[in-house]
């Protein structure tokens, strides 16, 4: 399942003896090995590999684990407004969080890939405060909140990832309020999705876009036109080649360098 290594470039115009084009790897969990095992995506796998990956008392962490799905494109893992009973975390394909305001408009506030965590800004409210929809035919991992905080207490690992996973996203909160350009805006986003797929072991530079032009657009605060015109401009620069959904970075340097003002790190 996994794609060319790192800024290795395989043009997208290259075929396969049946004349197709080569598919983008598509991320997915692999099948915990026994009770004590994980998905090699898992949300909690860092806290697991800590204390070693065998080791019998994650077999409780095991025991929390829910499997949600598969919901269809367009299906709700949960909706604003509902009680926060659990967080979630993505097993396969891939999901959004969005809200809708009093207008009706869908205002996009993230995308999650296999491995991430969804939920955790509920905590405080006790309510979901977002929509969590897939994007693509996606299976999600549901740990319930109140069981997994008394596992934190007992196991300081899981309790210190918790607060790792919640630092994280309240780091992210903002990251696009600013006076950004459009160019700016999309290679910080492509070169984020890069290295999310990279910590889960899958090729950091040809990867499938799950979410539409108009989810990205407005994800970025950009007009759809505008989205377009900028994955233009960066392939006729020879800084991605694009085919349908199917992305690859030919250039993640400069990619990073147009984007350094909103990268963290």
């Amino acid at each position: 399942m996994m794609g060319p290594p790192p800024h290795q470039y395989v043009p997208m115009h290259q075929t396969s003896r049946d004349g197709r084009h080569p598919e983008p790897p598509n991320p997915l969990a692999d099948e915990a090995a026994d009770e004590a095992g994980f998905c090699r995506t898992c949300a909690f796998a860092r806290a697991c590999l800590a204390v070693g990956g065998g080791k019998t008392e994650l077999s409780a962490l095991h025991c929390l684990v829910e499997s949600v799905g598969p919901l269809p494109p367009g299906g709700y893992l949960f909706r604003e407004g509902d009680p926060f009973r659990a967080i979630f975390a993505v097993r396969t394909g891939a999901a959004k969080t969005s809200t809708i305001d009093h207008a009706g408009r869908e205002q996009v506030l993230g995308f999650h890939l296999p491995g991430e965590v969804i939920g955790l800004d509920a905590i405080h409210p006790d309510r979901f405060p977002c929509n969590a929809i897939a994007l693509e035919p996606a299976q999600f991992c549901r740990f319930s909140f109140p069981a997994i905080s008394a596992l934190a207490t007992r196991m300081p690992v899981v309790q210190q990832h918790l607060f790792r996973m919640l630092s994280k996203e309240i780091g992210t909160v903002g990251l696009l309020v600013g006076d950004y350009s459009a160019d700016e805006r999309m290679a910080a986003f492509l070169i984020d999705l890069s290295e999310r797929y990279a910590v889960r072991g899958f090729s950091s530079s040809r990867f499938r876009l799950s979410m539409s032009r108009a989810d990205i657009a407005n994800y970025l605060r950009l007009a759809s036109e505008t989205v377009s015109r900028v994955l233009g401009r960066f392939r006729s620069t020879g800084l991605v080649e694009i085919e349908g959904r199917e992305l690859f970075l030919c250039d993640p340097p400069r990619l990073r360098d147009i984007g350094k003002s909103l990268l963290q790190g």
